[in-house]
């Protein structure tokens, strides 16, 4: 009887080694390693002393990475937050193909922009939004917006031929005009300035403690948001009432094109505005001081970038702006600006919230939880990008699923892509046909 039942044990030894390795590696149903802190308070202190260190917010899940791996829980303004760094995981949180995830920001972002931005929608609530806010950014205003924008960029480039500049400084001058113009009308005056302040107040307090006290950067922020409501009440006051000049901008598109018995709310539309400026300006501006960085130390990249740029300089006519057409001719460019996306990963994860208990990977993530697919990770893992490190756009002639986070994915999709596309690209374009 022993000598039939050996072999069947050692049979089944076999079959099961496998699995209970990696169950020992991944313990099924077992929540993800790391550390939740002390009650109510968990880990943010250390989140927010990484967020005031020369070393950013991102230092705080990087050393935690090391520690525990791919995946980490913590817990920071007394919720949990799990980071994650799979394609396999970001493909099926960011397509959500499920239903069990949502978008959701920290308390502090979400208080700032408002719960009626989009950011910060139901999924309900967000089908809706996206919809009617989608149809702005079709290929016409696209069209528009680049020729404005080209126009903008020659004016500022030309200022800059004496003296010295900080890039990060005039990038942002030259986003939140673009911005304004866009989705306002703006171009001159004190309003321009006085929105430049309150966005820049807006975005140091978005990872600050949620706390609404005097001289506390939240409040400062808070305080920051009151203001650009105010000057948005008075520009859609003066809209209704007929005052300046009929504009074909964002605002008309949300005040006109919705009238009747589904139109936006007033606070929808300006916590809707006040998101398209924040995430027109600030991240974009990055993105184009990280890709003028990069270029720099890259020779051989800039070389080769110019050449496509003098040849399509060299066909079109002179004092003409740039189409939307002539970025069919930037196949480098747009490398370029990709491959700037990825090392910089200016928006370092994105997050979502989970609506119903599930299994991710062999983990236990619990509804209430918060996930963060962490981009950062993912677009410098030697596994996906080889030496990643290294700028090198021509790395983007392979296409790489679910491994380009920079606009996330999905349903969640960037709604502004194409026009941070093209900022990039028109900037790109000036710099180095303009400049040595």
């Amino acid at each position: 009887m022993f000598s039939v039942l050996l072999p069947l044990l050692l049979t089944a030894a076999l079959l099961l080694l496998p699995r209970l390795l990696h169950n020992r590696r991944h313990p099924t149903a077992g929540a993800p390693p790391g550390s939740c802190g002390p009650p109510l308070i968990g880990e943010t202190i250390q989140f927010l002393a990484a967020a005031n260190s020369t070393s950013g917010f991102y230092d705080f899940v990087r050393i935690r990475r090391l520690r525990h791996g791919k995946w980490f829980k913590t817990s920071v303004f007394g919720e949990t937050h799990v980071f994650l760094s799979s394609t396999e995981s970001a493909r099926a949180i960011l397509t959500n193909g499920s239903g069990k995830f949502t978008k959701k920001y920290i308390k502090s972002i979400a208080a700032l922009v408002g719960d009626r931005s989009l950011l910060c929608a139901s999924p309900q609530h967000h089908r809706l939004l996206r919809a009617r806010l989608l149809s702005f950014f079709s290929s016409n205003s696209l069209a528009s917006f680049i020729k404005h924008f080209d126009h903008l960029i020659i004016t500022t480039l030309n200022s800059w031929q004496d003296g010295t500049v900080v890039l990060l400084d005039e990038a942002l001058k030259i986003t939140l005009r673009a911005m304004c113009k866009m989705l306002l009308s703006l171009e001159e005056g004190d309003e321009i300035v006085q929105l430049e302040g309150a966005v820049a107040q807006i975005c140091e307090a978005m990872l600050a403690f949620p706390l609404n006290l005097p001289t506390t950067r939240f409040c400062k922020g808070l305080q920051a948001r009151q203001r650009i409501t105010g000057t948005l009440d008075k520009v859609i006051s003066d809209r209704r009432r007929g005052i300046g000049a009929k504009q074909e901008d964002f605002l008309h598109h949300l005040m006109a094109c919705h009238a009747g018995l589904n139109r936006l709310t007033d606070a929808e539309i300006k916590d809707n505005i006040l998101t398209m400026i924040i995430a027109g300006q600030d991240t974009t501006a990055s993105a184009i001081t990280w890709m003028v960085k990069y270029l720099s130390e890259n020779q051989e990249v800039l070389e080769k970038l110019k050449v496509e740029q003098l040849q399509l300089a060299n066909k079109t006519p002179k004092g003409a702006l740039l189409t939307f057409e002539d970025f069919n001719e930037m196949l480098y460019a747009s490398k370029v600006v990709k491959e700037s996306l990825r090392m910089a990963s200016v928006v370092p994860w994105l997050p979502r919230l989970v609506l119903q208990d599930c299994e991710l990977e062999g983990y236990m993530i619990k509804k209430g939880w918060n996930v963060n697919i962490d981009a950062r990770s993912v677009h410098l893992d030697p596994n996906i990008y080889d030496d990643p490190h290294r700028f090198d756009p021509s790395r983007f002639e392979v296409s790489r699923p679910y491994s380009f986070l920079a606009f996330g994915m999905g349903g969640r999709t960037c709604l502004g892509m194409n026009m941070a596309k093209a900022m990039m690209l028109v900037f790109l374009h000036r710099l180095v046909t303009t400049y040595k």
